[in-house]
């Protein structure tokens, strides 16, 4: 059985387009359908009942951010898989029953993402990656993986250089739809609610691994993802987290293995991207408001 968790935060039409998805689908494995709101300000609750009356709804007071409200899901929830599964997203050609089948035949693999395409067809590239070491992380925030993609040195953040049509062993897989076996939530535990809406799937899938579990992409099984549009609401916060995540990931698992400078001058080129990007932002809202 597969358990298909979706966290909600004023998706709406969105989260009806997915849902509507899923049950199109020819799932032969049995499923069930999850969905935490995280407070809703939106008719979103309202529409699950009226036209999803079978779905499992969690309602929080509050949002209490991406990993929390998974997790709420997870303990209740009974699948021997579990999907985590954006509401910004579109299931295609049965990608949930493609990726049991992979996973079953491959008893190894702990942790498995899909072919992640944006609206206009084209791979989005977060759908594979590479840990963000600090050596992988200079190479990604310098902008040298994108002046030399075909590199497997400066390229590792998002794999440029694999073709996107080949399964392959990754290091981690797009939030936006993570397959995971209940026997490595059970291994790993949950997801980290210290991390509020970023980092927490990069984490899962490193913990995953270092427990001795495989971290696959597989293409074979495909979504569409309008990544950005459920939090298109507060910037903001979205950049506050982001670069948060960055923080909180280093300090987790890298930290202890370098000396404080090298650490302090890390987590001032974290700040230094966060500013320039906050700064990027009050620009654009100050010259918005003049239009």
């Amino acid at each position: 059985m597969v358990s298909i968790i979706i966290v909600n935060y004023n998706a709406g039409r969105l989260l009806k387009e997915c849902i509507d998805s899923i049950y199109k689908e020819s799932i032969a494995t049995p499923f069930d359908v999850w969905v935490v709101d995280n407070n809703s300000q939106d008719d979103s609750i309202t529409m699950i009942k009226e036209y999803f009356p079978q779905v499992n709804v969690i309602e929080n007071k509050e949002n209490v951010g991406f990993a929390r409200a998974n997790n709420q899901a997870i303990a209740k929830c009974t699948g021997d898989y579990i999907l985590i599964l954006n509401p910004d997203t579109l299931i295609l050609q049965n990608a949930p029953e493609k990726i049991v089948n992979f996973m079953g035949e491959n008893p190894t693999v702990g942790i498995c993402g899909c072919k992640v395409l944006n609206e206009d067809g084209t791979l989005q590239l977060a759908c594979r990656r590479s840990i963000p070491t600090p050596g992988v992380a200079f190479f990604r925030l310098t902008g040298l993986s994108k002046l030399f993609p075909n590199s497997k040195i400066m390229a590792k953040y998002n794999l440029t250089y694999l073709g996107p049509d080949q399964p392959h062993e990754v290091d981690a897989v797009s939030g936006a739809f993570l397959m995971i076996r209940r026997k490595v939530v059970d291994n790993i535990g949950k997801l980290d609610e210290r991390f509020f809406m970023y980092g927490e799937e990069l984490d899962w899938c490193f913990r995953a691994k270092k427990a001795g579990w495989k971290v696959m992409y597989y293409p074979n099984a495909k979504i569409i993802h309008y990544k950005g549009e459920c939090s298109k609401s507060n910037n903001r916060k979205v950049t506050f987290e982001f670069y948060r995540s960055m923080y909180l990931f280093h300090k987790k698992h890298f930290a202890e293995n370098y000396n404080p400078i090298i650490n302090i001058i890390i987590y001032a080129g974290i700040l230094l991207k966060a500013l320039m990007s906050w700064r990027s932002f009050l620009f654009s809202a100050k010259v918005g408001s003049k239009r």
